[in-house]
């Protein structure tokens, strides 16, 4: 029997299927496994992303939508809430309750409303504006704050590649 995370699952990839949003595209990366989809991001205009084609897999787990799924590029991708291994760093992947470190509000954090579409629009933000403050990949941040040439000729290097790749 169908568990309640796959059957979400199926609802939000029909949907996402019958009404494509701008930006990105998402599909299963293999069609009998609902909790792994292959994720396309189109870097925002306007940013130092702009153009590139980022391609990531997003891993849901069991018991989604309870706990978020983990997000990782598998395009190479400079920016400051990135590991330099390809996961995403942002508050609403983190799980849920009050932040053991004390940086995040419970609210900032996941809640099982989110879906793939919201996940994926809090990506793209992201892309549009780095938080410096709490880093995954802390030589990213620092060439963002301090040497902003240096940094926007590696986005601008993972953008050409990108599009090689596409």
């Amino acid at each position: 029997m169908a568990s309640q995370a796959s059957l979400l699952l199926q609802k939000q990839l029909k949907d996402l299927c019958k009404n494509p949003v701008d930006g990105f595209s998402a599909g299963l990366v293999d069609e009998n496994n609902i909790f792994e989809w292959s994720v396309t991001i189109i870097g925002p205009p306007d940013t130092l992303y702009e153009g590139g084609f980022f391609n990531a897999i997003m891993s849901f787990p069991p018991n989604y939508p309870n706990s978020p799924p983990t997000v990782k590029f598998t395009t190479e991708i400079w920016h400051p809430n990135v590991y330099p291994d390809g996961r995403v760093c942002i508050s609403i992947l983190h799980p849920p309750g009050d932040d053991p470190n004390g940086y995040e509000l419970a609210s900032e954090r996941w809640m099982p409303v989110h879906t793939v579409e919201s996940i994926v629009l809090s990506i793209i933000s992201m892309l549009s504006s780095p938080n410096d403050e709490s880093p995954a990949n802390v030589e990213a941040a620092k060439e963002w704050r301090d040497r902003k040439d240096e940094f926007k000729r590696k986005v601008g290097r993972c953008v050409r590649r990108s599009q090689e790749m596409s």
